[in-house]
């Protein structure tokens, strides 16, 4: 195997993600949450932006296979970054909840927040440094 091999083997493992990504967003969900016991909503991903990141990461993938004689490289790279922008700003309530939340995840049984005992005013606070 030749160097200018390489290229050709990672845009196919990055089509082979791309595809994966496609058919992630269009098939139905395989297993029901019957009960939640998280205290917020999960955010639901959008169906159009996955799809959207998936072209994009298959356009990034045919411009990898493409290497430097395809005429239309510069085309899927620019589109493909769109399409992967676009698929980012759909699924922004998604990828915000999953980077910035991580606080307790539990919820009762009719979907409201767990109750919280109150502090007594006259306690003093431990702080943990």
């Amino acid at each position: 195997m030749r160097l200018e091999h390489l290229p050709i083997l990672l845009g196919i493992l990055v089509g082979l993600v791309g595809v994966g990504l496609v058919g992630d967003a269009w098939l139905a969900d395989a297993v029901p949450v019957l009960r939640d016991r998280r205290r917020r909503e999960r955010a639901v991903l959008h169906r159009g932006g996955e799809t959207a990141i998936g072209v994009g990461v298959l356009c990034m993938a045919a411009a990898l296979i493409g290497r430097d004689g395809w005429r239309y490289g510069t085309l899927a790279v620019v589109l493909g970054t769109l399409l992967l922008i676009v698929g980012a700003v759909l699924n922004r309530t998604y990828l915000r909840e999953l980077l910035t939340f991580r606080g307790a995840a539990r919820r009762s049984e009719d979907g409201t927040p767990p109750p919280v005992a109150p502090t007594p005013p006259d306690s003093e606070r431990l702080r943990i440094r």
